[in-house]
C-alpha cells in the first residue's frame, strides 16, 4: 500500500524534538510522499529546507490568509524565486479565512489574487485554505480557472486542491466542474461529522486527495494528540468505508490523483 499526505506542516515547532523520527514513522506506515506548504515567507523557506533534507518530503510556497498582513512590496518576487526550487510543486497554502479574520478581508483577497496570478505564470497548481468563506473562495477559483481556459493554459486541467474541504455538496460540485481536487482530512473520522461524510461520499474517487494537516486535525483514534503524516492511513480507512472500497484501493487512487495534480513520481 502506497499512501500520500498531500498537506502537512512538518516545520511546526511541535516537531522540533522528533521531526526526523516522524518522517521515518510515516515511511514505515506506507507514506511515500509528503507535501509541506508554507504559510508565509519564513515557513516557505523552512518547507524547502525540509524537502532538501528528506527525500519523501516536497514543498509548496505561499502566504496564508491569516498571514496576509505580512505581504510587502517584495513578497511576490521572493515567492517567485522560491518557487524555482525543483522540490516546490505548488503555490500554497493560500486562500481566505473569515473565521480568524487576522487580516482584513480586502487584504486577503488582494494577496490571494497576486498568488493566483503567480500560479498562472509558473503553471503551478494552488493549495487553497478556506474557513467560513466557501462561496467567495469557490467563486474566485472558478473565475480564475476560466481565465486559464481562455489562455489555453494546461493548468486549467489541474488548477489545484481545496484543502481540508468543508463546504457543502453543491459547492463541491461547482469546484469539481472547474477541475479542482478536494482534500479530505481527519475530521471525516469524527463521531459527529455526518454532514462531512455525506459530502465525501459524493466526491468522485478520481478527484479526492487525503491529507493530515498535521500537527492539526488528528483523526480518531488519536484525536486530541499531535497529528503526523503516518495518521493519514486513518483518513484512508474512513474514505474506503464511505466509498465501499478497500484501503489499498483508496491508497492507490489518491496516490495517482496526487501524482496527476502535483506531477511528482512515487
Amino acid at each position: 500500500m502506497v499512501l500520500t499526505d498531500t498537506h502537512c506542516h512538518l516545520n511546526w515547532d511541535s516537531y522540533d524534538t522528533d521531526r526526523s523520527v516522524v518522517v521515518e514513522r510515516a515511511a514505515e506506515a506506507g507514506v511515500a510522499l509528503i507535501l509541506n506548504p508554507g504559510i508565509d515567507i519564513p515557513s516557505s523557506k523552512a518547507a524547502i529546507h525540509l524537502a532538501e533534507e528528506h527525500p519523501i518530503v516536497y514543498a509548496a510556497v505561499g502566504v496564508h490568509p491569516n498571514s496576509a498582513s505580512t505581504w510587502e512590496a517584495g513578497t511576490l518576487a521572493e515567492l517567485r524565486d522560491l518557487a524555482q526550487h525543483p522540490k516546490v510543486l505548488a503555490i500554497g497554502e493560500i486562500g481566505l479565512d473569515y473565521y480568524r479574520d487576522r487580516a482584513p478581508r480586502y487584504v486577503q483577497e488582494q494577496v490571494l489574487h497576486y498568488q493566483l496570478e503567480l500560479a498562472s505564470e509558473l503553471s503551478l497548481p494552488v493549495i487553497i485554505h478556506n474557513r467560513e468563506a466557501t462561496d467567495d473562495v469557490v467563486r474566485k477559483l472558478v473565475d480564475w480557472q476560466k481565465q486559464l481556459l481562455e489562455a489555453n493554459s494546461t493548468l486549467a486541467k489541474r488548477p489545484g486542491v481545496l484543502h481540508s474541504y468543508s463546504g457543502n455538496i453543491s459547492q463541491s460540485q461547482t469546484a469539481l466542474e472547474a477541475n479542482f481536487y478536494l482534500g479530505v482530512t481527519g475530521p471525516v473520522t469524527f463521531k459527529k461529522a455526518d454532514d462531512l461524510r455525506q459530502v465525501v461520499q459524493q466526491i468522485p474517487m478520481d478527484r479526492l486527495l487525503i491529507e493530515t494537516d498535521a500537527p492539526f486535525l488528528t483523526p480518531h483514534p488519536y484525536r486530541g494528540k499531535r497529528n503526523e503524516p503516518a495518521h493519514v492511513q486513518y483518513t484512508a480507512q474512513k474514505v474506503a468505508e464511505l466509498h465501499s472500497l478497500t484501503e489499498d484501493d483508496v491508497a492507490d487512487r489518491t496516490t495517482e490523483n496526487a501524482a496527476r495534480l502535483f506531477r511528482w513520481k512515487v
